[in-house]
């Protein structure tokens, strides 16, 4: 299936893609990156604030969490 207008590339006149992300306040290649850095990035969860608002909602509606701490600011009982 292809899109009205889309341009279908053979591999050989495919170019490979450059990941930049910001770490320690400035950007930096992803290939330059040692293994462990590597991982560590694409193991990364983004913040999305419309799902944490989702989860916001949903846990007001559910019975709370006994080891996380409520909005009082009082520390969890250790069991």
């Amino acid at each position: 299936m292809t899109v009205e207008g889309e341009t279908k590339l053979k591999n050989k006149e495919r170019q490979k893609c450059e990941i930049w992300t910001r770490i320690m306040g400035y950007f930096r290649p992803v290939s330059g990156y040692n293994p462990g850095k590597k991982a560590e990035f694409y193991e990364r969860r983004y913040f999305s604030e419309e799902k944490a608002l989702e989860n916001i909602n949903s846990s007001k509606d559910s019975d709370a969490d006994p080891d996380f701490p409520d909005q009082s600011g009082e520390e969890p009982t250790k069991h």
